[in-house]
């Protein structure tokens, strides 16, 4: 194989990992959207966002602006594990959720994932 039919090779390969990733970030993007839909209407100004980041992890964000117009932040990572869940917000220790918050938990994590079938990838199921 010549050097150019190499760089073709290498930079075709290139480009469809790129368009896979760029797929699999707009997937998400989405998912996150629906997400963080299911807790109710965003008031004005609000950014919302809930989603599956792997097989283990579940993440909610929210965005707003507080009465003095300063934006804050919230990011809760909650980590399912044999043992339990355990929930860390912005980048604090990991602590163990009561069984009530478990249960709300995965009553989202329901909604969740039936709206991202009906709504998102409806077609494809």
């Amino acid at each position: 194989m010549t050097f150019l039919n190499k760089l073709l090779k290498g930079t075709i390969a290139q480009r469809h990992q790129d368009r896979e990733a760029e797929l699999y970030r707009s997937l998400i993007r989405r998912e996150a959207k629906l997400g963080g839909e299911i807790f109710g209407p965003l008031p004005e100004g609000v950014r919302r966002e809930f989603f599956c980041l792997d097989e283990h992890t579940w993440v909610w964000h929210e965005e707003w602006l507080d009465e003095k117009n300063q934006r804050q932040i919230r990011t809760t990572r909650y980590d399912i594990r044999p043992g339990g869940i355990l929930k860390a917000q912005d980048g604090q220790n990991y602590q163990r959720i009561s069984q009530s918050e478990s249960e709300r938990l995965l009553q989202a994590i329901r909604t969740y994932d039936h709206r991202i079938r009906t709504e998102l990838y409806a077609a494809y199921i």
